[in-house]
């Protein structure tokens, strides 16, 4: 019923009664003013889990051009272009977040697997597997018998065959033994293999995912073993970004149900590296005790909506349920391992309380009219420059058009996107930009009538009206970052071409323009005059 924030009306009925608040929250040794500290920051924290969860789940769903920003203290605006299934989206946002802990397949099984699916690729049959143990116990007597006789006959085939396969493979370039292998290992070959694992870059996991969803690859998987990637890319040596393959056991050992508490900090008792500290109930203390102690020196991995967060080794068995994983590269890395561990423990509702859509007429007579505004301001700053200024106003026209092109460039460059506010943003640098040709010409016909001759009437007017260009361009620099630090999607469109486009301005209207000035003044002098 007011405006006021929950947690103060919170505090003061508590302080009404004199209750101490740490009766219910933080140690009781604490202060209302301690556990008013705590619960504020538990309050940040939910919106950024939130914001985490519902990022992962629109990131696995597919939707390009995602705009997801926070707005005040608890709402969160949730952009998606281009959506079909509205209904849909509205069921991936507001389900609970599923926060499980999986043990790696075994290594013998994950092969399998991949030499499986790469018989399936190739379209061979699959071999059934055999018990190896009890027909090497029924055939052995048969097999000692004729052993003898045949045994020198036998390792001279071998020898020949692998012989042959030797030179065969040792007259091939690196190139067709490259290719030879993608023939032979069609799935295995999509992936970039390591020592710490098998990794794929966007395009290639995409491929991968299609292949693991065909019917009859899934009837050659076991009905125990499920697939997953990594939440976020690792990048490689030469740049590139990765994404790392896990084979998992379905079955989760632990879910997050059971996890009290998760806390991201420096490690003070090993290197000081960034850790993360997680503390269990009583039951999950228990299986997570029998779980560790039964996987030490394995890998755990730590999922959440089947994006793989994090794969920690198990160095002993964790009794109480107090763990640290360890691994982080710094404490940005550490934060978010901590609201994903948090995320499965205590999720926070997430209502939809407004929801808008815009019909694709609708959009694009709004495209249609930011165009043409911004196609009749453009022609007219430029016919204003060259009425008012004659030749003057020609390299301030120049330098509009190079100014345009630029910031289009730089966007295009950074695969931006246009968008209406977008298109305000550029519109408003075009006048800033004429703003600075016109202090310079101004200052220019000052010089001139003043009786200087024309070189020195350029030079002074460019020296002149430089502070005061300086001067209005980077407050308005400083705007712009402003609005887009704390803005939210229109808001920081409009800002990030704002921003560039000054930039870009600060260019063309001081450099640019006076190179062409110094070029027409020496080669045609004539040419230059002040309306």
């Amino acid at each position: 019923t007011s405006d006021e924030p929950v947690l103060d009306i919170f505090r003061r009925r508590f302080d009404e009664r004199n209750m101490r608040l740490s009766r219910y929250y933080g140690d009781i040794r604490d202060s209302n003013a301690e556990v008013m500290d705590k619960l504020s920051d538990e309050t940040e924290k939910a919106v950024e889990r939130a914001l985490e969860i519902i990022r992962n789940r629109i990131d696995q769903y597919g939707v390009s051009e995602v705009a997801i920003t926070r707005s005040g203290s608890r709402r969160i605006i949730l952009e998606l272009p281009g959506v079909s299934d509205e209904q849909e989206v509205r069921r991936l946002i507001q389900e609970t977040a599923q926060l499980e802990f999986k043990l790696f397949a075994e290594d013998n099984v994950q092969l399998s697997t991949i030499k499986r699916i790469d018989r399936v690729l190739l379209g061979k049959p699959i071999e059934e597997e055999v018990d190896t143990a009890a027909v090497a116990d029924s055939t052995n007597e048969a097999i000692a018998e004729s052993a003898d006789e045949t045994a020198a006959e036998d390792t001279t085939a071998v020898a020949d065959a692998s012989d042959l396969d030797s030179i065969a493979k040792a007259n091939m370039t690196e190139e067709e033994q490259l290719e030879q292998y993608k023939k032979e290992n069609p799935f295995l070959a999509l992936f970039i293999p390591t020592q710490y694992g098998l990794f794929a870059d966007e395009d290639q996991k995409e491929r991968i995912n299609n292949i693991l969803g065909r019917d009859d690859v899934r009837r050659v998987v076991e009905e125990d073993l499920t697939f997953a990637w990594s939440a976020k890319p690792e990048l490689l040596q030469d740049g590139s970004e990765v994404y790392e393959f896990y084979m998992l056991k379905r079955k989760p050992e632990l879910t997050g149900e059971v996890i009290t508490n998760a806390q991201a900090q420096i490690d003070q008792g090993g290197l000081g590296g960034a850790v993360v500290t997680m503390q269990m109930d009583a039951e999950g203390s228990r299986e997570w005790a029998r779980v560790t102690g039964a996987n030490v020196n394995k890998r755990i991995a730590i999922v959440l909506d089947n994006a793989v967060f994090s794969a920690p080794n198990v160095r002993q068995k964790i009794i109480g349920g107090n763990s640290q994983i360890e691994g982080m590269e710094n404490m940005e890395e550490a934060r978010l391992l901590e609201i994903v561990l948090k995320a499965g423990a205590l999720p926070a509702p997430v209502e939809i309380i407004e929801e808008r859509t815009v019909g694709p007429s609708l959009g694009e007579d709004s495209i249609n009219k930011g165009t043409n505004s911004f196609i009749i301001g453009f022609i007219l700053v430029l016919v204003f420059m060259v009425v008012y200024y004659q030749f003057g106003g020609v390299p301030a026209d120049i330098a509009v058009l190079f100014n345009v092109l630029f910031i289009l460039g730089i966007l295009a460059g950074f695969h931006g996107t246009l968008t209406l506010p977008g298109i305000a943003g550029i519109l408003l640098t075009v006048g800033m930009a004429v703003d600075a040709n016109v202090l310079i010409n101004e200052r220019i016909r000052e010089e001139f009538g003043a009786g200087k001759t024309l070189r020195a009437a350029i030079d002074a007017g460019y020296a002149r009206a430089f502070p005061a260009i300086i001067d209005s361009n980077l407050t308005t620099l400083l705007t712009s970052i402003i609005l887009y630090q704390f803005g939210s999607g229109p808001i920081q469109g409009f800002a990030l071409t704002l921003g560039i486009g000054i930039v870009c301005s600060l260019f063309t209207a001081i450099i640019l323009t006076r190179v062409i000035f110094e070029i027409t003044t020496d080669r045609a002098p004539g040419l230059v005059k002040f309306g």
